[in-house]
């Protein structure tokens, strides 16, 4: 689940390259990081769990503990939303040896480990340790906090927190927590937003849609429109009141990858089209 899928592959020899290996493996997205700032906070919530849950496999794989020497974004590639290693090259399970915790030092840019070196003459940890910091480093900072809900910021803080200070047990933990948390069927601190309670007053349309007024908004999963996801109608009234050319929004029947509704958000009302599978509400006006 955390690398590429091998479909098959072909060994050769040529007359102008010899022992060749052609390999055939599913197709990814090459992961740049500018492109999934833009991107909702949910989608880059996910990139980060399926990076939890390959630190865990390169933790504790069959091979032993493995560490991917070039942990920079292009070695991976987003498939169908999850995060996948796509270079193995330089991955090795081999912990360096060492005589004192001396040579057990892990240097970064912005920050430097030492740590235990074992009976054995092997740094403690070292591969793991270093997968750790490196996802704290490429991917966490970035794609964690960045606009993410407000009442799941002290939770994201804790673990990109945790991730840099190499607190494993923290990471396990409040990992568990964090990808339950979207889940609109959990009843808990993180998935209950507090919503306001709203002066404005909605007209309940059902089977209705509102085919045009769009207004653009970020971050959106629809380019020309405003369309976000929301835990429930309450949620969506809070967006709607929080633009100013918000006067209507539309649920649809379709939902993200947590659960979560998604929501067109109107500026107008004023041409309402049927439709089965959509329920309008529109901002009463005096």
């Amino acid at each position: 689940l955390c690398c590429f899928q091998l479909y098959g592959y072909c060994y050769q020899d040529s007359n102008d390259i010899p022992d060749t290996l052609t390999t055939i493996t599913e197709l990814g997205s090459p992961l740049e990081m500018i492109q999934l700032l833009q991107t909702s906070w949910e989608d880059r919530f996910r990139i980060c769990l399926s990076l939890v849950r390959l630190l865990h496999y390169l933790a504790h794989s069959p091979l032993g503990s493995v560490t991917l020497l070039d942990f920079r974004p292009r070695q991976f590639v987003i498939v169908d939303g999850e995060l996948k290693v796509t270079d193995l090259d330089d991955a090795s399970v081999e912990e360096s040896s060492c005589t004192s915790n001396s040579d057990c030092f892990m240097e970064f840019p912005a920050r430097n480990f030492t740590l235990p070196c074992s009976v054995e003459g092997r740094c403690q940890n070292m591969n793991e340790k270093r997968n750790l910091y490196n996802a704290y480093r490429f991917f966490f900072t970035y794609l964690l906090p960045h606009s993410a809900p407000p009442s799941l910021r002290p939770l994201l803080d804790k673990i990109v927190n945790a991730t840099g200070n190499h607190n494993k047990h923290v990471i396990c933990t409040e990992y568990l927590a964090l990808e339950l948390s979207p889940s609109p069927s959990v009843n808990s601190e993180f998935t209950q937003k507090c919503v306001k309670s709203a002066n404005t007053q909605y007209r309940r349309v059902p089977e209705a849609f509102i085919p045009d007024e769009n207004y653009r908004c970020w971050p959106s999963y629809h380019h020309k429109g405003c369309l976000l996801s929301v835990f429930d109608v309450n949620e969506a009234i809070e967006i709607c009141d929080s633009y100013s050319q918000c006067k209507a929004f539309v649920l649809t029947n379709q939902t993200t990858w947590t659960g979560r509704q998604l929501v067109f958000f109107k500026m107008a009302s004023n041409h309402i089209v049927p439709d089965p599978d959509k329920i309008t509400y529109v901002k009463v006006t005096d």
